[in-house]
C-alpha cells in the first residue's frame, strides 16, 4: 500500500486528548489511515507535497444537512420570518418551496451541494432528506464521506389560514417509511469501503408519535447506527408538545427513554430556561447529564433573528457540541464563524464561544457524536481526512494562531485542498469532475421553475413576489 505525506508550516495535530499546533511537521498516511505525525518522518514515500506556506488542519465535521433543497433556499427565505410564527420560517416557506421542487431540481441540488461541501472544508456530512440514494451516489463519485438517512414521521404540520399551526396524521403512523428507513440502512451501511454509512432519522418531534420514536429508537440501537431528530426548533413546536404533554420537547424525549450518547438533536435552540420557550425546565442539564448531542446549525435562525442561549453555556454544562450548515450557505467556515460571534453577543462576552470551542465543535465534537475516535483529529490511526489552507491569502496572512485566522477570516478560497480517505479531493482548488459553471447553471434552471410553481404549496396559492418581495422594485424605462 502505497504512503503519502505533507509537510506544512503549521499542523494541528492531536495529541493527550487535544489539538496541538505542530509547527513546521509532516503527517504520513498509507491507505486511508494516518500512521506518523511528528517533525520529520525516516521511511519511504510514495508521494510527499511541501507546503510550507500552508496550514494543514482535519477535515470538518458537518452533522446535519439537506443536500437536495438547501441551495435552493437562497434568494428567497431570507429577511422573511412571520410574526404570528415567532420567526420561524417552516410553517409558511418550507411547505410553498416543497411544492415547487421538482425531482431535477433536488438531484441538481445534491450535485451542486457537493461541490460547496468540499469547497467550504465538509469532508464528512450527516444528511437527513429523500433521495439517498442519489446522495449516496453522488458523495461516492466526489469522495465525500457521508452518513445518509432516509427521513420519515406520523404526520405533517401546515397552516391553512397563516394564523395557526395543525397537524395531519398518518394512518399508518408512518410505519412503511419507518420500514424503507431501516431498509436503506441495511442495504447502505459500509458502502464505498466504509466511507458512506447511515443513521436513522425521525422527522420533527412534534411530527412523529411517542411509539415511532420508541421504534426508532429500538432499532437505532440494535443496528448501532446514529439516530438524529429535529428537536426544540421553533417555538410554535415548542408550544405545541408543551400543550400536549405538559413537558419541554426534551423533558418529553427524556421520559421516553429516546436520549443517549448516540442521539444527535438538529438545534435544540428553543429550549426550556431561555427566553425564547419562557418556560422553566432544565433542558441544558438533561443534555449534558444524558450524554445527548446537539448539531448547532446557527445560520439557519441568526439570519431571521434568533440566537442560541448560548452555544458557550451548552458547552459549559458539558454538553457534547457539533456545528453544522443545515441550510445555505452550506459553509463550516461560516458556521464556526457565527457560532462564535452570535454567542459572544449573547453572553456580552468576548472570552467565550472562541475559536478554539467552535473548531473542536467542527471537529472532535462530531467525532464523538458519530461514535467515532479516527475522525476529527490528525493522529496515528486516525483517517487521512485532511484541509490544506493557503496562509498567504488575502483574508489569511499573516498567520500567529492558525484556528483564529480561519475562524475570524479565512474564506472559501483560502482552503487549497482536500484529502478525504487518503484520496485527493480538492486540489489547488479543482475538484476533477465537477463544473462549478455547469452545476450552477443547473441549479438556476431549477430554481427559475421552483419560483414560477411556489403558489402551488402555499395555503394561499401566493406568487414568489407576494411571499418574498425582490429588495428592490423593479426598474421601468
Amino acid at each position: 500500500m502505497e504512503r503519502s505525506g505533507i509537510r506544512a508550516g503549521h499542523v494541528i495535530a492531536f495529541q493527550d486528548g487535544e489539538h496541538r499546533h505542530l509547527k513546521d511537521g509532516i503527517v504520513v498516511w498509507e491507505g486511508s489511515e494516518i500512521i506518523h505525525v511528528g517533525k520529520s518522518f525516516d521511511g519511504e514515500l510514495h508521494a510527499v507535497h511541501d507546503a510550507p506556506g500552508m496550514v494543514l488542519t482535519p477535515g470538518l465535521i458537518n452533522t446535519h444537512a439537506h443536500l437536495s433543497e438547501s441551495p435552493l433556499d437562497k434568494s428567497f427565505v431570507e429577511d422573511r420570518g412571520p410574526r404570528q410564527f415567532f420567526l420561524s420560517g417552516l410553517i409558511e416557506f418550507l411547505p410553498a418551496r416543497d411544492g415547487a421542487i421538482s425531482e431535477a431540481g433536488r438531484l441538481a441540488s445534491i450535485e451542486f451541494s457537493g461541490l460547496e461541501l468540499i469547497r467550504t472544508g465538509t469532508t464528512t456530512v450527516m444528511e437527513i432528506g429523500a433521495l439517498g440514494d442519489s446522495v449516496i451516489d453522488m458523495a461516492e463519485r466526489i469522495g465525500l464521506r457521508a452518513y445518509v438517512a432516509q427521513s420519515y414521521r406520523s404526520g405533517r404540520w401546515y397552516t391553512d389560514d397563516g394564523r395557526s399551526v395543525k397537524y395531519q396524521w398518518y394512518e399508518d403512523d408512518g410505519q412503511a417509511a419507518f420500514e424503507q428507513a431501516v431498509a436503506f440502512c441495511h442495504a447502505n451501511h459500509g458502502r464505498a469501503d466504509d466511507r458512506i454509512r447511515t443513521f436513522l432519522s425521525p422527522a420533527q418531534v412534534d411530527t412523529v408519535s411517542a411509539a415511532l420514536l420508541r421504534r426508532s429508537r429500538a432499532a437505532a440501537a440494535d443496528m448501532r447506527v446514529p439516530l438524529a431528530l429535529h428537536t426544540s426548533q421553533s417555538v410554535p413546536e415548542f408550544t405545541e408538545i408543551v400543550r400536549r404533554h405538559g413537558k419541554s420537547p426534551i423533558e418529553w424525549l427524556q421520559e421516553l427513554g429516546f436520549l443517549g450518547n448516540d442521539v444527535i438533536l438538529g438545534h435544540a435552540i428553543i429550549v426550556g430556561g431561555t427566553s425564547w420557550a419562557n418556560f422553566h425546565a432544565d433542558d441544558i442539564g438533561i443534555l449534558a447529564d444524558t450524554g445527548t448531542n446537539v448539531a448547532h446549525a446557527v445560520w439557519v435562525f441568526a439570519r431571521r433573528g434568533i440566537a442560541m442561549e448560548s452555544f458557550s453555556k451548552y458547552l459549559a454544562r458539558g454538553v457534547n457540541m457539533t456545528i453544522a450548515t443545515d441550510t445555505c450557505p452550506q459553509s463550516m467556515i461560516e458556521a464556526m464563524r457565527w457560532s462564535a460571534v452570535v454567542s459572544k453577543i449573547m453572553d456580552r462576552r468576548t472570552e467565550v464561544a472562541t475559536a478554539k470551542d467552535v473548531f473542536n465543535a467542527a471537529t472532535l465534537g462530531g467525532a464523538t457524536a458519530l461514535g467515532r475516535d479516527d475522525l476529527g483529529r490528525i493522529a496515528k490511526g486516525a483517517k487521512a481526512d485532511l484541509l490544506l489552507w493557503d496562509k498567504a491569502g488575502i483574508s489569511m496572512a499573516p498567520v500567529r494562531d492558525p484556528i483564529r485566522n480561519i475562524v475570524y477570516s479565512a474564506q472559501s478560497e483560502d482552503l487549497h485542498s482536500s484529502i478525504i480517505d487518503g484520496r485527493w479531493v480538492m486540489r489547488d482548488r479543482q475538484v476533477p469532475g465537477f463544473d462549478r459553471g455547469s452545476l450552477a447553471g443547473h441549479l438556476q434552471a431549477a430554481a427559475d421553475e421552483m419560483w414560477k410553481g411556489m403558489n402551488k404549496g402555499d395555503w394561499a396559492a401566493r406568487s414568489i413576489d407576494e411571499l418574498s418581495p425582490e429588495s428592490f422594485p423593479e426598474f421601468r424605462p
